[in-house]
């Protein structure tokens, strides 16, 4: 059983999973929205097989994290997620990393391996190029994009908020549902992540995620220049293979290859076929082959 720790950050306490020897190289698993780090179960121990360490916290607004300052906004920014990751691995001393993530955790890897790519030894990015552009409105997608982001549309507004406060749990396995259309999973399965959309701070850190990404909240100063330079869609330059859920549900453009130009030449590419949005979940063997593809063998 994976061991259930705490450790702190300059603005959170984040609880964190740990697996393996702690002299293993470490991997960092980074769940999205809505789920947890039961997401990763069925990686993780193959990746301890392997001989590595694994590290997963619960992103901000999840499960045991919280923030350290009770009166602080509860943003959820892209750049913010990024410096949480940054944080976690200061913390524990981790000097490299590989790095798996998909949705928030997705972006947050991303991003880190943007701003410090010597700390990043590998990268499985699950949805392609995560990074957004929160300084320019987007142009509408596709008809269908669209209506599969129906949930950001409705949190932008004020019945949104009120309404995954009071029907949270509905909402989130909703859009379990259509995201993995697929996955037949079961209620135990779903009710293992639930208590951790109970997090007190969960429905701010999720309406402002999505505000903010549209223009409609305010970020933090501190994150300014970090989000200019995320804007220009910068290359990410460390070892990477990308995963596609062929079966997403929300992320239809994320299918094909426009972004692969932003990740290094040798970068693979994968369309995992029984795999919609929630990939470690439903085909965990593909995230952990890419992994050890590309992360140091055991000493």
């Amino acid at each position: 059983m994976p061991t259930g720790l705490t450790v702190r950050t300059p603005t959170l306490e984040i609880g964190y999973e740990a697996h393996g020897d702690a002299t293993g190289f470490p991997v960092v698993l980074l769940h999205g929205f809505p789920d947890d780090v039961r997401a990763w179960d069925a990686v993780a121990p193959p990746l301890v097989a392997a001989g590595h360490r694994v590290l997963v916290p619960y992103l901000r607004g999840y499960g045991p994290t919280r923030f350290l300052d009770v009166t602080a906004p509860r943003m959820a920014q892209q750049a913010a997620i990024a410096q949480d990751l940054l944080d976690f691995m200061e913390a524990l001393g981790l000097d490299r990393v590989g790095l798996a993530g998909y949705d928030w955790g997705g972006r947050a890897a991303c991003i880190t391996a943007i701003l410090a790519p010597e700390r990043v030894q590998a990268l499985v990015t699950i949805g392609g190029y995560n990074v957004q552009n929160t300084l320019v409105a987007q142009p509408p997608a596709s008809a269908k994009q669209e209506r599969a982001l129906w949930y950001q549309w409705y949190f932008n507004t004020e019945r949104g908020r009120v309404g995954l406060e009071q029907h949270r749990r509905a909402i989130c396995r909703l859009l379990w549902e259509e995201w993995s259309p697929t996955w037949h999973f079961d209620d135990a399965t779903f009710d293992r992540t639930a208590p951790s959309f109970d997090n007190p701070d969960f429905v701010p850190v999720v309406i402002h995620s999505y505000r903010h990404r549209h223009g409609n909240a305010p970020g933090d100063p501190r994150f300014d220049e970090v989000e200019r330079r995320l804007a220009a869609r910068p290359s990410i330059t460390v070892p990477t293979i990308v995963l596609h859920g062929a079966d997403d549900g929300v992320s239809l453009s994320r299918r094909y290859e426009g972004d692969m130009g932003l990740f290094p030449a040798t970068t693979a590419r994968h369309i995992v076929a029984g795999a919609g949005h929630f990939m470690p979940r439903e085909q965990p063997r593909a995230v952990v082959d890419a992994l050890l593809t590309l992360l140091p063998p055991r000493r």
